[in-house]
């Protein structure tokens, strides 16, 4: 067999050699990362595998135009020096012909660490290798919580650390040796390095911003970020429900929501069906004007509504009027957790989300609806709060809003170095001269989008401090733009405001910016829904806000204060800065 160096001088150049020639174990092996690549990482070549796939079919991913692509699966493993452990990687690399020099990193979503075909598929499209790593949770299916502990009391650190930020990054380091020498690049040449997450991969993107110069663009949706607060926020409805005593139907809470829709969907100026402006809508709308309106669903085995697509949960037929106790608990959702000092300790939803984490549950027996326990949230207080391997809180008896700030600032405190991903001080990444593309849908049910706004301040809070705030912001943009999504939903579009569009290219504009300088001032967006459906719109760069003018046929992105304002929440339940 060839040394490394006389196979590679063999080569060539990338354009030399087909994707069939370079999808063998044997070509692989020769071109993987040298020893010492990343510091305490021994890569097992007898690992390695291969699998070509010809014309596979991208069609309505989330994040990528549809395509044709085809492209080689390379995996390997690798282990920690000293550890007795077992990492999995792998990278999806496009024909030699139609590499771009670009790599993508990628990242998970919910308790997973990558995203699979979906993400790394989109940047095959693109003419970047792309890989996703299974952090060494046993597969690249496995979820995080399943090794998260040794046992009962006892946190598995390792794990902790790889979820946190490590494994995406020495997914990263490795990748991008894997790429150079697998497509034969000369030293000088330049490869771009960007990453793709949403949700949890949004703040797996933060996770490496935040900490590495490793990428050059990030395109980062709904991150997950400041893990404490965001994952006890999903049991607020609950406790909000239970305090008031009141458990409304789900048809009764999405009558809230259409009438919530329909009074706020104009006040941009457009009639459209879709909510633009949910701050000036938090300032409008007045829900108690929804008291009396009539409701009626039919009996469901499921299939989505509140409950998010692809629910099974089954729900009987429902009838009746919004009641008062209904728009107080929906009242109180919105207004956000507050201890009972009345001191704010987080934000929530905008209105025009679904109130999906208020789902209530129907008992057959007493033919009442009933408090439903959200298992997202329960997991983050029984597994990493109290460190049980159990995901089921079987109830919330005695939890009040103290108790849910109290949960909020341990999980914080705990994993401040490793989950909360909330650190403002970006100036190495800029220095470094990276880019990134923050966005978020302003109706996202599960990640609140004023956590994003929130953010984006504290970073322009902690690095312009001097400035003022028009100043403060343009410096920020120069490399760091945030954009809010009318009518998105959590890392969607809206099927329930389907003339919303989606930023579909938003690697597209990332990649036009960090490479040629084209820094977007509007946001590209796709109309995934309806009629309209392919419709390109554009999305204003906050804190511009849109509005309509001429009969809603021309839009405007408008400086607006009182906008601004609602986005800025003061979180004095706690002592320490929340960024």
């Amino acid at each position: 067999m060839l040394s490394k160096l006389s196979f590679l001088a063999a080569v060539g150049t990338a354009a030399a050699v087909s994707l069939n020639d370079v999808c063998t174990p044997s070509y692989v092996q020769n071109v993987l990362p040298a020893a010492g690549t990343y510091s305490g990482i021994t890569i097992d070549s007898s690992s390695v595998s291969t699998t070509l796939t010809s014309n596979y079919t991208i069609m309505d991913n989330t994040f990528f135009p549809d395509g044709v692509i085809s492209f080689c699966n390379v995996t390997f493993a690798y282990t920690h020096d000293g550890r007795d452990d077992v990492v999995n990687v792998a990278y999806f690399v496009p024909d030699p012909s139609t590499f771009t020099n670009r790599f993508l990193v990628t990242g998970g979503g919910g308790l997973a660490i990558n995203s699979g075909l979906s993400t790394v598929s989109g940047g095959i499209s693109l003419g970047a290798v792309s890989g996703l790593t299974d952090g060494g949770f046993g597969s690249f299916n496995a979820q995080e919580d399943a090794h998260f502990l040794l046992a009962n009391g006892t946190v598995n650190w390792e794990n902790a650390y790889m979820w946190g930020y490590q494994g995406i990054h020495e997914m990263t380091v490795l990748g991008k040796a894997f790429t150079k020498n697998i497509m034969a690049m000369q030293n000088a040449t330049k490869l771009y390095t960007y990453y793709q997450g949403c949700s949890e991969g949004g703040r797996q993107g933060w996770s490496q911003v935040q900490r590495f110069e490793e990428i050059d663009g990030a395109s980062i949706g709904a991150p997950a970020i400041r893990y404490g607060h965001q994952q006890i926020n999903h049991l607020y409805s609950n406790v909000v429900e239970q305090t008031l005593n009141y458990f409304p139907p789900p048809c009764e809470l999405t009558a809230i929501l259409n009438a919530t829709i329909a009074f706020c969907d104009p006040l941009d100026g457009k009639t459209d069906g879709v909510v633009s402006r949910t701050d000036l809508c938090k300032l409008q709308f007045n829900m108690n004007s929804t008291i009396g309106t009539p409701y009626h669903c039919a009996a469901s085995t499921g299939g989505g509504g509140m409950m998010g697509p692809g629910s099974s949960v089954a729900t009987p037929e429902q009838n009746g009027t919004v009641t008062a106790q209904a728009v107080a608990v929906a009242m109180t959702i919105i207004d956000g957790l507050h201890d009972l000092s009345g001191k704010r300790a987080y934000v929530s939803y905008q209105p025009s989300a679904t109130f999906t984490d208020a789902q209530t549950q129907y008992n057959n027996i007493t033919g009442e609806w009933e408090l439903s326990v959200s298992t997202l949230g329960s997991e983050f207080v029984t597994r990493y709060l109290e460190l049980r391997n159990t995901s089921t809180l079987p109830n919330l008896n005695g939890v009040t809003y103290d108790t849910l700030r109290d949960w909020m600032y341990e999980l914080w405190q705990t994993y401040e170095d490793s989950f909360q991903t909330t650190w403002p001080d970006l100036t190495n990444f800029q220095k470094a001269g990276g880019k990134v593309l923050h966005f978020h849908g302003e109706s996202d049910f599960s990640i609140p989008a004023a956590s994003s706004a929130r953010y984006f301040n504290s970073v322009r809070d902690i690095m312009f401090p001097g400035p003022d705030y028009n100043t403060s912001t343009t410096q920020l943009q120069d490399f760091y733009r945030f954009f809010l999504v009318p009518g998105g939903t959590h890392c969607a579009a809206n099927p329930d405001q389907p003339n919303g569009a989606w930023p579909q290219t938003s690697m597209n504009q990332l990649i036009d910016w960090v490479e040629k300088g084209n820094a977007p001032n509007m946001l590209n967006a796709t109309v995934a829904f309806g009629a309209n459906k392919g419709q390109n719109q554009q999305i204003c760069m906050y804190p511009l806000r849109p509005l309509y003018t001429g009969n809603g046929t021309t839009l405007e992105c408008v400086y607006d204060q009182t906008s601004i304002d609602t986005w800025s929440y003061t979180l004095d339940s706690f002592k320490m800065p929340v960024y």
